[in-house]
C-alpha cells in the first residue's frame, strides 16, 4: 500500500482553486464593466451601442472606471488564491493585457484608438496594485 504526500493530493484541489479565483476575478470585472456601461447608455451618458464613442473625456471616464474594476478584480483574485496572491494578480492582468491587445486590433477603426491602446498599458499595473492593496490588507 502505497500513501501520497498530503501536497501532493492537494495539488488539483490548489490547481482548481487557482482558476476559481482568476474567474471570479475575470468576472468581476466583466460584470462591473459592462453593467457600468449598460447604465450610463442607458442614462444617455454614452452615445446608443454600436456607435462610436469620439469623445475625449467619455473615455477616460471608461478608462478611468475599468481600471478600478481591474483592481478590484486583482484584489479580489489575490485574496480568492490558494497561495501566492501577487501572482494570481498579474496572471489576471495577463489575462487583460492579452484581451485589450485583442480588443484593440479588433476596434482599431471604431473610436479613437488611444483607448484600447490605454487599456491593454493599464491591465498589469492595475494587477500590481490590486495585488498590493490585497497585500496590505492581509
Amino acid at each position: 500500500m502505497s500513501v501520497q504526500p498530503v501536497a501532493a493530493r492537494e495539488w488539483p484541489r490548489r490547481r482548481w482553486r487557482s482558476a476559481a479565483a482568476l474567474l471570479a476575478g475575470f468576472l468581476a470585472v466583466v460584470v462591473l464593466s459592462l453593467g457600468t456601461d449598460q447604465a450610463l447608455h442607458a442614462l444617455d451618458v454614452y452615445p446608443p451601442w454600436g456607435q462610436p464613442m469620439h469623445s475625449t473625456s467619455l473615455n477616460l471616464l471608461a478608462l478611468t472606471y475599468r481600471s478600478v474594476y481591474a483592481v478590484v478584480g486583482s484584489c479580489l483574485a489575490a485574496r480568492l488564491a490558494p497561495d501566492r496572491p501577487m501572482a494570481h494578480a498579474l496572471a489576471l492582468g495577463g489575462v487583460g493585457f492579452v484581451l485589450s491587445t485583442a480588443g484593440a486590433v479588433a476596434m482599431w477603426n471604431f473610436g479613437p484608438n488611444w483607448f484600447p491602446i490605454a487599456l491593454a498599458l493599464t491591465a498589469l499595473p492595475c494587477a500590481w496594485l490590486g495585488g498590493a492593496v490585497y497585500r496590505l490588507t492581509v
